[in-house]
């Protein structure tokens, strides 16, 4: 089969190759739709590692996926031919300690869809286990069956900060995380998300949506908005969604006393923390990485109507003009949020 293929840095071809995709009891092979590009995707693309990942031989892309089941294991009886599903793309060792925790995506074991040495899906067929495969609802489409890992992160944040019905939060990073995470937010009992950014282009985008306060960092300062909003109190809950390491330089102003800060974006080099304040504060901090036990949630969330993702999905490309798709990514341009590649 075709597969969207990174050869090396800045190298993308689509071409026949040899994948072995064994199906086994509990799996189930499913036809890919539609796939999202993601920024780690992008990195690849461009840098050809991502911190102790590197990519050292040709690998498939892409992790965000949607499709149909075409055919199911023996012992499969969760699924069917014809299921439209969308699949979390790592797979822990079921008999790990982790997994028996219940915090399966910090199993060191882990496989993740292309996280080298691990090929994606931009494939026309995977092979997946069914445990880790979700049926779309009817009213859910494929591009939104593609959003579901993105928002999944974005909900494991929501999680991890332990909001209460009323909270006020403030979410620094507009991107496509930082998106998610404010809108899971609001589901998870938010009043209301100030959410900062650069960019002008992704605040008018978020701004579509009741409950977000865009706050232009460029021409206002956070810290007083913030002030303002909360009678000088802060804010319940940070999550801090941009990866920046200045970002963490006023982190701790923001807060209110007692508050939450949760640490969603992923810096490439080590930060300075101001640990006095933060304890001046009783700040808790949370930590996260991609997420566990939430797709499902996600699925739900999106079927229900409470999250509207549709807006998001900036442009689609065909499957055959992948290396494109790709171009426009590493382009950065402030107005994309999602682009997605359609395999039908």
């Amino acid at each position: 089969m075709n597969a969207l293929v990174l050869e090396r840095i800045h190298e993308i071809s689509l071409r026949a190759i040899d994948v072995h995709q064994e199906m086994g009891p509990k799996d189930v092979r499913v036809k890919v739709a539609r796939v999202g590009i993601c920024g780690s995707d992008v990195h690849y693309y461009t840098h050809g590692r991502i911190g102790p990942f590197v990519v050292e031989e040709p690998m498939i892309l892409g992790h965000e996926a949607a499709g149909t089941v075409v055919a199911v294991g023996s012992e499969v009886s969760s699924l069917k031919p014809g299921d439209r599903v969308c699949m979390e793309p790592g797979i822990p060792d079921a008999s790990s300690k982790a997994s028996r925790l219940g915090i399966y995506n910090l199993d060191p074991a882990v496989t993740f869809w292309a996280t080298p040495p691990i090929h994606g899906c931009l494939i026309p067929e995977v092979v997946h286990p069914a445990a880790f495969t979700f049926k779309l609802p009817d009213n859910v489409s494929f591009a939104e069956g593609a959003m579901v890992e993105p928002f999944a992160v974005g909900l494991q944040a929501a999680t991890k900060a332990h909001l209460k019905p009323g909270d006020t939060a403030v979410v620094i990073g507009a991107g496509t995380i930082g998106i998610m995470t404010a809108l899971a937010v609001l589901a998870g009992g938010a009043a209301r998300v100030i959410i900062a950014d650069l960019s002008a282009e992704k605040l008018k985008i978020i701004s579509q949506y009741e409950g977000m306060i865009p706050v232009n960092v460029r021409e206002v300062s956070l810290k007083e908005r913030v002030a303002e909003l909360t009678d000088k109190w802060g804010a319940d809950v940070v999550l801090e969604c941009s990866g920046s390491p200045r970002a963490f330089d006023n982190l701790l102003d923001y807060v209110a006393p007692g508050g939450r800060i949760v640490l969603v974006g992923m810096p490439v080099e080590p930060v300075l923390f101001d640990v006095v304040s933060a304890q001046a504060k009783e700040v808790t901090i949370y930590t996260i990485f991609r997420y566990a036990n939430v797709y499902d949630k996600a699925v739900a969330l999106i079927a229900s109507g409470k999250i509207n993702l549709k807006p998001l999905v900036s442009d689609t490309f065909k499957f055959e003009d992948g290396v494109a798709a790709f171009e426009r990514a590493a382009e950065a341009r402030p107005s994309d949020i999602k682009l997605q590649i359609d395999l039908e």
